[in-house]
């Protein structure tokens, strides 16, 4: 075999190198096409990342609107219900006034019904025998009505009960001794309706 013809193939060959390094290189993507590439790729992981975090804040966002209209749903019974009750507490309190005072006139009646029949009377005789015996229903009027009179001569002095309209140094009597009573108090339970009027000694 002559030089020339190991030199033309020793040509062929490197051309048939050279041809297929060219089609190999054509076949691989850039470095450059690599990183677009890579950088799609990521833009659509985050993209997606994206939505699924937009989704899961719309899903949070429902809950709470769900859970503030069942809160205004519930305050708002809650209103209705105090309105009813204080409505229906005004009612009741009304009513119960109502008949506390039809009860105590009532049981007062009869005492009047008496005073008005002696009013009418014209005989001078025996009217004070009949008033004394009109008053003496009092008593048993008051205590149906758990009133009790109190403010009695010989009683000692109390603030709570009695209002000293007078006063008396006196040695026949104690400190603070009731000697006199212009009017009775009265009172039911512990509510004072009425205070004593008294003259105090000492």
């Amino acid at each position: 075999m002559t030089d020339e013809i190991k030199e033309e193939i020793s040509e062929d060959i490197g051309d048939k190198a050279k041809e297929e390094a060219k089609e190999a290189e054509a076949a691989e993507p850039s470095e450059e096409v690599k990183e677009t590439g890579e950088k799609k790729g990521d833009g659509k992981k985050e993209e997606k990342k994206f939505k699924s975090k937009c989704a899961a804040l719309e899903k949070e966002l429902g809950e709470i609107k769900k859970a503030l209209d069942e809160a205004k749903d519930s305050h708002l019974r809650v209103a209705a219900e105090y309105d009813n009750f204080r409505k229906r507490s005004q009612r009741e309190k009304d009513a119960i006034y109502s008949d506390a005072v039809a009860d105590t006139v009532r049981e007062l009646l009869p005492l009047f019904d008496n005073l008005d029949l002696a009013s009418g009377y014209v005989g001078g005789e025996n009217v004070g025998e009949g008033l004394a015996l009109i008053l003496k229903t009092v008593p048993d009027i008051l205590s149906k009505l758990h009133v009790e009179a109190f403010g009695e001569k010989g009683e000692k002095f109390d603030p709570n009960f009695h209002d000293a309209m007078m006063h008396e140094e006196n040695e026949e009597y104690g400190e603070g001794e009731i000697v006199e009573v212009f009017r009775k108090g009265y009172k039911t339970g512990d509510k004072i309706i009425r205070h004593a009027l008294v003259k105090v000694a000492n």
